[in-house]
């Protein structure tokens, strides 16, 4: 009898990307991935179109689940919910906690084998019945990041303020790089059900070399 539990692949597990600890910061290359992506602006807890991007996002990866797995033979686990956040003035995240400045994007990401015909047809297939109000926003996008560092960080989001400024003003710094790119949040566990000082959420920042203080060693 085959087992269909382990044939079934679950990301969290298998990618070093998904990877972390509480405590400790670890550069590393983070391979390209392609996600269902939304774009929105605002406050997370007061922001219609942040709650409506996640009605959208998980029935149509789910769609996609299912049809991996009964057209392809492929199955997985749906991946964590991410985000992309950033603000004209980044102390918006570090400090102040602005948050009617941040935008977002928020993500689920999806495995190399999916296709954009595939996401057509999964999106068509979510918005059939009740359909989700920014179900027609949902795009698949192929994210590169390459080098970053990345902890974990548990407790609630608004505790979180510490441990950027400790990543974006010291670590980073101290190690000769620079921060790039768009600051990076994957939710291990899911708010809706999880206390909030038991959240599990890895925090992620873009890097390169600064090549005004790098050591020649470290330049690849």
């Amino acid at each position: 009898m085959t087992n269909r539990t382990a044939d079934k692949i679950d990301f969290k597990k298998t990618l070093d990307a998904y990877q972390a600890q509480r405590g400790r910061f670890r550069i590393i290359d983070v391979p390209d991935m392609q996600y269902l992506m939304i774009d929105g602006h605002g406050d997370p807890n007061t922001s219609p179109a942040f709650t409506q991007a996640i009605e959208a996002l998980y029935p149509t990866a789910y769609k996609l689940k299912f049809a991996s797995k009964r057209t392809l033979g492929r199955d997985y686990v749906v991946p964590p919910l991410e985000g992309l956040w950033w603000a004209e003035d980044m102390t918006a995240f570090t400090t102040a906690r602005h948050k009617s400045r941040w935008s977002w994007t928020l993500m689920l990401m999806v495995p190399h084998w999916i296709d954009q015909p595939m996401v057509t047809a999964a999106i068509e297939q979510a918005g059939a019945k009740q359909r989700p109000a920014r179900i027609n926003d949902i795009r698949l996008q192929t994210l590169p990041e390459g080098r970053c560092v990345q902890t974990l960080h548990v407790g609630s989001f608004d505790d979180e303020a510490d441990v950027l400024a400790q990543l974006h003003h010291e670590y980073i710094p101290a190690n000769r790089l620079r921060l790039t790119g768009t600051h990076h949040e994957i939710y291990l566990s899911d708010y809706r059900k999880v206390a909030p000082d038991k959240q599990r959420t890895i925090l992620r920042q873009p890097v390169t070399i600064d090549s005004e203080r790098a050591d020649p060693g470290l330049v690849s």
